[in-house]
Protein backbone atom coordinates (compact mmCIF):
# COMPACT_ATOMS: atom_id res chain seq x y z
CA UNK A 1 0.00 0.00 0.00
CA UNK A 2 1.44 3.10 -0.89
CA UNK A 3 0.97 6.40 1.20
CA UNK A 4 2.05 9.50 0.82
CA UNK A 5 2.63 12.37 3.37
CA UNK A 6 2.75 15.94 2.85
CA UNK A 7 5.03 18.25 5.05
CA UNK A 8 6.18 22.18 5.76
CA UNK A 9 4.78 24.91 7.10
CA UNK A 10 1.20 26.36 7.63
CA UNK A 11 2.03 29.86 7.47
CA UNK A 12 3.90 31.44 4.64
CA UNK A 13 4.83 35.18 4.32
CA UNK A 14 3.58 36.83 0.88
CA UNK A 15 6.44 37.19 -1.34
CA UNK A 16 8.37 34.69 0.28
CA UNK A 17 9.06 30.79 -1.37
CA UNK A 18 6.51 28.00 -0.31
CA UNK A 19 7.98 24.43 0.54
CA UNK A 20 6.04 21.69 0.81
CA UNK A 21 7.52 18.13 1.02
CA UNK A 22 6.00 14.42 0.13
CA UNK A 23 7.47 11.53 1.97
CA UNK A 24 5.96 8.22 -0.04
CA UNK A 25 6.20 4.88 2.06
CA UNK A 26 5.10 1.66 0.39
CA UNK A 27 6.71 1.97 -3.31
CA UNK A 28 9.91 3.92 -4.96
CA UNK A 29 9.34 7.36 -6.52
CA UNK A 30 12.26 6.21 -9.16
CA UNK A 31 9.65 3.09 -10.26
CA UNK A 32 8.61 3.20 -13.67
CA UNK A 33 5.79 4.98 -14.89
CA UNK A 34 4.84 6.80 -12.18
CA UNK A 35 4.81 10.85 -11.99
CA UNK A 36 4.63 12.48 -8.72
CA UNK A 37 2.55 15.52 -8.57
CA UNK A 38 1.46 18.39 -6.39
CA UNK A 39 -2.33 19.30 -6.85
CA UNK A 40 -3.88 22.22 -4.75
CA UNK A 41 -6.91 23.31 -3.96
CA UNK A 42 -7.78 27.21 -2.46
CA UNK A 43 -10.89 28.09 -1.11
CA UNK A 44 -14.46 27.72 -2.44
CA UNK A 45 -12.12 26.60 -5.66
CA UNK A 46 -11.51 23.35 -7.74
CA UNK A 47 -8.67 21.34 -7.96
CA UNK A 48 -5.45 22.96 -9.09
CA UNK A 49 -2.38 20.72 -10.88
CA UNK A 50 0.73 22.40 -10.01
CA UNK A 51 2.99 19.93 -11.39
CA UNK A 52 4.84 16.60 -11.47
CA UNK A 53 8.54 14.73 -10.98
CA UNK A 54 8.52 11.54 -13.25
CA UNK A 55 10.40 8.47 -12.23
CA UNK A 56 13.14 9.74 -14.37
CA UNK A 57 13.67 12.45 -12.95
CA UNK A 58 11.70 15.06 -15.57
CA UNK A 59 9.78 17.95 -14.36
CA UNK A 60 6.58 19.03 -15.59
CA UNK A 61 4.68 22.45 -14.28
CA UNK A 62 1.26 24.03 -14.95
CA UNK A 63 2.12 26.97 -17.50
CA UNK A 64 0.43 29.17 -15.21
CA UNK A 65 2.60 28.40 -12.09
CA UNK A 66 5.75 27.62 -14.23
CA UNK A 67 7.99 30.72 -13.22
CA UNK A 68 6.90 30.50 -9.72
CA UNK A 69 7.38 26.45 -9.53
CA UNK A 70 10.03 24.18 -8.93
CA UNK A 71 9.77 20.36 -7.98
CA UNK A 72 12.75 17.95 -6.94
CA UNK A 73 12.74 14.93 -5.45
CA UNK A 74 15.71 13.49 -2.92
CA UNK A 75 15.54 9.62 -4.00
CA UNK A 76 17.85 8.24 -0.48
CA UNK A 77 14.62 9.69 1.36
CA UNK A 78 12.08 8.58 -0.86
CA UNK A 79 10.38 12.15 -1.50
CA UNK A 80 9.73 14.88 -3.26
CA UNK A 81 9.69 18.59 -2.95
CA UNK A 82 7.19 21.39 -4.34
CA UNK A 83 8.92 25.02 -4.18
CA UNK A 84 6.75 27.98 -4.80
CA UNK A 85 8.17 31.77 -5.06
CA UNK A 86 7.28 35.09 -4.44
CA UNK A 87 3.35 33.67 -3.11
CA UNK A 88 0.60 36.00 -2.77
CA UNK A 89 -2.73 35.19 -0.21
CA UNK A 90 -4.24 33.50 -3.99
CA UNK A 91 -1.91 30.76 -3.59
CA UNK A 92 -3.81 30.19 0.05
CA UNK A 93 -4.79 26.97 -0.66
CA UNK A 94 -5.26 23.06 0.54
CA UNK A 95 -2.13 21.59 -0.94
CA UNK A 96 -1.81 17.37 -2.01
CA UNK A 97 0.51 15.23 -3.18
CA UNK A 98 -0.63 12.57 -5.32
CA UNK A 99 1.12 9.51 -7.40
CA UNK A 100 -0.16 10.16 -11.10
CA UNK A 101 -0.49 7.46 -13.81
CA UNK A 102 -0.78 7.82 -17.29
CA UNK A 103 -4.13 9.72 -18.41
CA UNK A 104 -3.80 11.39 -16.26
CA UNK A 105 -5.40 9.56 -13.23
CA UNK A 106 -4.03 9.58 -9.34
CA UNK A 107 -4.63 7.07 -7.72
CA UNK A 108 -3.11 7.64 -4.32
CA UNK A 109 -3.31 10.67 -2.05
CA UNK A 110 -1.56 11.89 0.76
CA UNK A 111 -4.27 13.86 2.91
CA UNK A 112 -3.40 17.60 2.53
CA UNK A 113 -1.72 19.86 4.26
CA UNK A 114 -3.33 23.80 4.69
CA UNK A 115 -1.04 26.63 3.92
CA UNK A 116 -2.05 30.19 4.32
CA UNK A 117 -0.38 33.04 2.73
CA UNK A 118 -0.79 36.30 5.12
CA UNK A 119 1.59 38.73 7.26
Amino acid sequence: QVQLQESGPGLVKPSQTLSLTCTVSGGSITTSDYYWSWIRQPPEKGLEWMGAIAYSGSTYYNPSLKSRTSISRDTSKNQFTLQLSSVTPEDTALYYCARELAGPSYDYWGQGTQVTVSS
